[in-house]
Formats: structure tokens, sequence, C-alpha cells
């Protein structure tokens, strides 16, 4: 009788752990990437943050942010964004970097925005290192690697009293007869980090004078407590008529996740659950200390792609993964 009865106790509690392992956030977690990207170049250590990809000609490039030079006597100042290639999207090799040019970005750059119009890339950065101050800037490349600044950069710095005046992780999106630029600034006391949108004509050079900030608010805010304090690194992807928003909450290692909300018009943002849609990982996983600052690669074949930053070690050390996101009509889902 007791075999029977620790026999039935056994089969409950595998059942039980099959249906965490299905029904629960473990699901969610990138516990063995196929890419685990990092960057040894400037400090020794792994370290590559704010992924963006693009498909150019025959390769996907992916521009990525990169800290100081260790050696703080390189004449290469600040912060910068690094180039590396892939044919299958898993397996990344540098190619290049794109260093601070100018006064404005003596500090660094960084958080890149890629896109490509007329076989040439538009890349959109932020400067780094002047807090209210940041900004959005912008240049252009035909090989993807040697970039020329627009003159009138910086190109955007929200204004209103709901923010501090600051712009930065630059998302550029084109939606209807529209470029959206979504942006994360903070509030006037410099402590939320909140979202705000504009917008350019079709017809634009992304010059300054050409955007319109879109609202006199933020168009999403931390409410949830998974969401910190923070929200921010807007990746948009289109499916039929909505917009999707991939989005970063709480600040680095809080932990950040990623969380996702749906829009119409891409100014009225509905969030598609309160618990984030891409964890942390587990003790011990590559990400513990945050699965964090998404984008939203969507490649020629249909198929998406979440690119993601993340480390285990409170941010001494950052890669970059990626998982597929998969499609039905309730929107996104991972199956890992």
């Amino acid at each position: 009788m007791l075999k029977m009865k620790n026999k039935f106790l056994l089969l409950v509690l595998i059942v039980t752990l099959s249906v965490i392992s299905v029904n629960g956030q473990k699901k969610h977690k990138a516990a063995y990437p196929k890419m685990l990207f990092g960057d040894t170049s400037r400090i020794g250590v792994p370290f590559a943050k704010d992924p963006f990809v693009i498909k150019f000609g025959e390769h996907y490039l992916m521009y990525y942010s990169i800290p100081p030079y260790k050696d703080k006597s390189n004449p290469v100042q600040g912060w910068g964004l690094g180039i590396a290639e892939s044919k299958d999207l898993n397996n990344w090799k540098k190619i290049g970097e794109v260093t601070p040019d100018g006064e404005y970005e003596k500090k660094g750059l960084a958080a890149p925005c890629a896109m490509v119009i007329d076989n040439q890339v538009n890349l959109f950065y932020q400067t780094y290192g002047n807090g209210k101050n940041d900004a959005i800037c912008h240049a252009k490349s035909k090989d993807g690697i040697h970039f020329t600044r627009n003159a009138t950069n910086p190109i955007f710095h929200p204004t209103g009293n709901w923010n501090c005046g600051r712009a930065i992780d630059a998302e550029i999106f084109k939606f209807k007869d529209k470029y959206m630029l979504y942006f994360a600034t903070r509030d006037l006391e410099y402590k939320i980090q909140i979202q705000g949108v504009a917008s350019a004509p079709a017809n634009t050079t992304f010059n300054r004078d050409q955007w319109t900030q879109l609202t006199d608010s933020p168009i999403l805010k931390p409410e949830f407590p998974w969401e910190g304090a923070c929200i921010e690194a807007a990746a948009l992807v289109q499916k039929g008529d909505l917009l999707y928003m991939f989005y970063g909450g709480a600040y680095n290692n809080n932990p950040q996740q990623i969380g996702v909300a749906k829009s119409a018009d891409g100014v009225k943002w509905e969030r598609l659950s309160n618990k984030p849609f891409l964890t942390n990982g587990d003790p011990g996983e590559w990400n513990y200390s945050e699965s964090g600052h998404p984008h939203l690669f969507k490649d020629e074949n249909g198929k998406t792609y979440l690119f993601f930053q993340g480390n285990n070690d409170n941010g001494k050390t950052w890669y970059l993964s990626n998982v597929e996101v998969k499609w039905n009509e309730k929107g996104p889902y991972l199956k890992l």
C-alpha cells in the first residue's frame, strides 16, 4: 500500500512539473541560445549592448553599443558602435566600428537603429554621457560601415513640460505615410524613463526641422511592478493593420525584461499582458541579470527574430542573443 502511495505521489509530481514547464515562465527563457555574441575588443571581456539588425545585400549587419577602451591612452575616446556581419543570424564576425565625430559626439554614441533606403544604410543613434542634453543623431552610408553625418545633427530632442529634454534609444519605423520616431526620455525629475513619439513625412531627409512631436505626454510609462521605473528601447513590427512594440521594462539588471504593447495608430498603445513577454533567466543562466533592450528583426521570408542583451554578472559583461518570435491570432509568442 505504501509503495502504491509513493508511486502515486511521484506521478503527481511528474505531471505537475510538466505543466509548469509548459505553462509557466520557463518557456519564456533562453537558457541555451543558438546565438551568444560578445565584443572583447575594447575592454578584454565580452561587452556588446543594444543590438539592431538589418539585411543589406547578401548579408546581415548588426549594429551594437561598445564601451570606451580600457586603455585610456587610446586615441578613440568614449562609447561607440560595433558592426558585425552574419550569413545566418546566429554566427557573427565584427567588421567595423562607428566612433565619435564632432563636438556633440565627443563623449560617445550608442543605441543604434538602422534602415535601408535607396540602397543606403540610414543610421540613427544617441549621443552618450550628456544627461538631459543627449539627443538623436543621423548618418548615411553606401557600404554599411563608413558613415557621413547629417549636417543638422542632433536631429531630435523632445519639448514640453512632461519630459527633461533628453532623447535616447531611437526606433525609426515607416508606418502608413510617415516615418515614426520612437524615443525614450525621462520625467522632469530625471528619475522615470518614459516613451515618446515624433513623425516626419515620407519624403523626409531626416533633418532636424522635419520632425513633429506627436504628443504632449508619454505614450508609455511604467505601470506594473516588473517595469520598475523604466520603459525604454522601443522595437517595432507591423502585423496586418497593427503595430507591435517590444520594449524594455526596468533599468538595467534590476532585472530588465521585455514586454509587448499593440497600437492601431502608432500613438495610443495597449499592453498585451501585465507580465513580461521575455523574462530574465534562472540563477546560473547566461541572462540571469537581465534580458533587455529588444530589437525585432523581420527577415525577407517573413520570420521575425527578437534580438536582446543579457548577462549574469550584474553588467560586468554583456552578450547579445536572439529567439524567433511566432505569431497567432492573439499576437506574438515564443516557442523555445
